[in-house]
């Protein structure tokens, strides 16, 4: 996880994500605005809002987890955060989603499911249910 000031790893410096995806820190393209919303005079004076925009090309890996990246991304990947006050508290939120993404993209597809036949007590459950079923709609035809 990443900390303001004074943690691991800040948007200066370069991006180690798992599985050997690494992005160098001058890959990483930074543009402000100011943020929408409510805020006051910091809203209206102060670019807070940080936008991260990174080209594929620009992330080092493997090719099975580059294939994955294309299926997963465009061209770029683009990160937008306006939560914080703080145009620096923004930019490490931005780089703790790109890490999230690239984390969730580069990771090997799940196990095919293993098909498994229902229990016997399964089996029972369903038909003692399907049985009831019956027998309401029976008795409510006796009724009318």
């Amino acid at each position: 996880m990443f900390l303001t000031h004074n943690g691991d790893v800040t948007p200066d410096e370069d991006l180690r994500a798992a599985r050997g995806v690494r992005v160098k820190a001058d890959a990483l393209q930074w543009t402000f605005a100011r943020s929408s919303g409510a805020g006051g005079q910091n809203v209206n004076k102060n670019s807070t809002k940080a936008m991260l925009t990174i080209a594929l090309t620009d992330i080092s890996c493997s090719e099975t987890i580059r294939a994955r990246f294309e299926a997963s991304f465009d061209e770029a990947i683009v990160i937008t955060c306006q939560t914080s006050r703080s145009q620096w508290r923004n930019r490490v939120l931005c780089v703790e989603q790109l890490v999230e993404k690239l984390n969730e993209a580069s990771a090997p597809p799940p196990a095919p499911r293993k098909k498994t036949r229902p229990s016997r007590g399964a089996i029972e459950r369903r038909l003692d249910s399907k049985k009831r079923d019956s027998a309401k709609k029976q008795d409510r035809k006796l009724k009318e």
